[in-house]
């Protein structure tokens, strides 16, 4: 039996579900079909939003009979039979399910069938084309991003599909709940509704029972594609721009889509000392303290040490003042070489260093009735600089007068 997905793959554009951006008038596929001509494309997004529905129509559309490779399957072998039969009749609509997968070699072998017309790429991925394929064949074909599909589309998708299937054994609540649960992907719908049919069960399911049959899936997550990094990166700017309600909301993303949460820590203590900094020194002591904690409770309990910091980070105030010092500082040293110490402050153990000027007129700190000296501690020629800049937030606000204090004191001694 056809699997459901299949089924109610549709037939032309009308009854494709989202991607409204692209089929609108105005939209990229609709200039597309108002014209003569086909370009080489790249289809871009999430699982299940119809990458592979939107290929066949389009090689429908215009006329052709597409051959159809997975990426996962196919070799450059296989790719050279695909060209000769491209010599005999060209072009030839060639769609690769997962073309991200290809390497580099099968990549470039596309390039020249491409570029002398004989064949028409239609590639779809899940990942991000300009980190999974080479500049060469994106210079080719014309790149088009699909969203995924909105509870609107996911509930007009179920209704066709119970208008196939029958009426669906389960509540209201446990619909909406199996809508939740598709997170954008059609497919994954088609598929637990089948799941749901092959139960042969009567009385409607509730939330918790459609739970235990459909075994809660996660949320979209791999480890190994942008979308991973786009999680990280929406949970760090969520606690740089110190909203702790979006910095949890994205951290419960990360667990439940299988991230380690020591990995999460370590984010944490970098957070700690990047963005939080001098403005508030309990950060960084505190995201080491929930890394260590979860070490020794392990999971779930030490996922609550981490939601301690990352409230706290979030809520902490900022500062890049230390990470921007250090940046000025290396530059710096670029730009000077290795210059030697002035010889005032080097140590004289020895009377040949004492007659040779060591440690001369070094002035002890504590000394002095400031504990301030006052003194050039800079390679002798190079000018001072001023690398930390404190803002005038947190605890910076009194290393700021701190710094302000000394800098008066040594003018004054220089007088």
């Amino acid at each position: 039996m056809r699997p459901l997905a299949e089924l109610l793959r549709p037939k032309n554009f009308t009854d494709v579900c989202g991607q409204e951006h692209l089929l609108k008038d105005g939209g990229a596929l609709h200039a597309l079909l108002a014209g003569r001509h086909l370009p080489s494309l790249i289809l871009w997004g999430p699982p299940g939003v119809g990458k592979t529905t939107l290929a066949h129509l389009l090689a429908k559309h215009f006329g052709f009979a597409p051959v159809s490779l997975s990426a996962v399957m196919t070799g450059v072998a296989e790719l050279r039979k695909v060209f000769a039969t491209a010599e005999q009749n060209p072009p030839l609509i060639v769609f690769i399910d997962e073309i991200h997968r290809f390497n580099k070699a099968q990549q470039d072998a596309l390039l020249h069938p491409i570029e002398h017309g004989k064949i028409i790429l239609i590639g779809a991925t899940t990942e991000n084309p300009s980190f999974s394929l080479n500049n060469a064949l994106l210079s080719r074909a014309r790149v088009l991003t699909l969203k995924p599909l909105t509870i609107a589309h996911l509930e007009a998708l179920l209704s066709r599909a119970e208008a196939t299937t029958g009426p669906l054994p389960i509540t209201h609540e446990a619909r909406q709940y199996l809508i939740t649960l598709a997170d954008g992907d059609g497919r994954r719908l088609l598929n637990a509704v089948e799941t749901i049919h092959a139960t042969g069960v009567v009385t409607p399911l509730d939330v918790a029972a459609l739970s235990q049959y459909l075994q809660e899936r996660t949320a979209f997550f791999d480890k190994d594609q942008d979308y991973h990094y786009n999680l990280i990166s929406a949970f760090i700017k969520s606690m740089r721009g110190s909203d702790p309600q979006a910095a949890l909301y994205w951290f419960v993303r990360l667990l439940e889509g299988g991230e380690n949460p020591l990995y999460i820590a370590r984010r944490l203590i970098r957070f700690a000392a990047e963005d939080v900094g001098l403005a508030d020194p309990q950060a960084l002591t505190h995201a080491v303290a929930a890394a260590a904690s979860y070490e020794r409770l392990g999971s779930p309990e030490g996922e609550l040490c981490i939601a301690n910091s990352v409230i706290y980070l979030a809520s902490a105030p900022k500062s890049n003042a230390v990470y921007t010092a250090l940046k000025d500082a290396q530059q710096s040293l670029k730009a000077s070489g290795s210059l030697m110490p002035p010889l005032h402050i080097l140590n004289a153990p020895t009377k040949f260093m004492r007659e040779e000027g060591y440690a001369k007129g070094y002035q002890y700190d504590h000394d002095t009735p400031e504990g301030f000296s006052g003194q050039e501690y800079f390679p002798d020629g190079m000018t001072p600089q001023n690398y930390y800049h404190p803002v005038d937030r947190g605890f910076e606000r009194e290393i700021r007068k701190r710094i302000d204090y000394w800098q008066k004191l040594k003018e004054q001694k220089k007088r």
